[in-house]
């Protein structure tokens, strides 16, 4: 079973993100942050986030403990790079890229740790929602009303609005060629 999380478009160039993955990779999820809380390096705090999605995507959705993970594979790839322009001599303008990454990171679980079932929770999580549909079953009544009133207001509203609009329509002219819009 493999967890996943990914940060797309990091504003720093992917060169220099590569040199802070490769300090973590095959590592186990607390060397890995501690690792990249003292890696002085700006790409190491997004980094350090990353991880940190990925092991609450793997609480939240297989009940897996952090102890129990490592960084099975992190991969970084070049992003859309930003195309920006230097003014030079002679009216010429300089290409400047401001490069962007896309970091995928992978997250294994060890050898002899049991998985807990996630079909059980799901049949059980299940089972509170059908209490749910009895409740919106009984509320459509109650909503039909409400859309009666609604339906009434609406048709005292349009015929004022006819009657407003009657003598505004002299006008017409000025309110076609007015400079500011409706």
């Amino acid at each position: 079973m493999e967890i996943k999380a990914k940060l797309n478009y990091l504003r720093i160039a992917p060169r220099k993100v590569r040199s802070v993955v490769d300090l973590i990779r095959g590592k186990e999820i607390r060397e890995a942050e501690a690792q990249l809380k003292f890696v002085s390096r700006r790409a190491s705090d997004p980094v350090l986030k990353l991880l940190k999605s990925a092991v609450a995507n793997a609480k939240s959705n297989f009940n897996i403990d952090k102890e129990n993970l490592f960084i099975k594979e992190i991969i970084v790839n070049e992003g859309v790079p930003y195309k920006r322009y230097r003014p030079m001599s002679r009216g010429r303008a300089y290409p400047i890229l401001k490069r962007t990454s896309h970091i995928v990171i992978t997250l294994g679980i060890k050898k002899g740790v049991k998985i807990p079932d996630i079909s059980l929770r799901k049949q059980t999580d299940l089972s509170q929602f059908k209490d749910l549909d009895k409740e919106k079953k009984q509320e459509p009544e109650m909503e039909t009303e409400k859309r009666e009133t609604k339906d009434s207001i609406k048709a005292n509203y349009n015929t004022k609005k006819d009657i407003v609009l009657k003598p505004k329509k002299q006008n017409w002219a000025k309110r076609i060629f007015r400079r500011k819009s409706i």
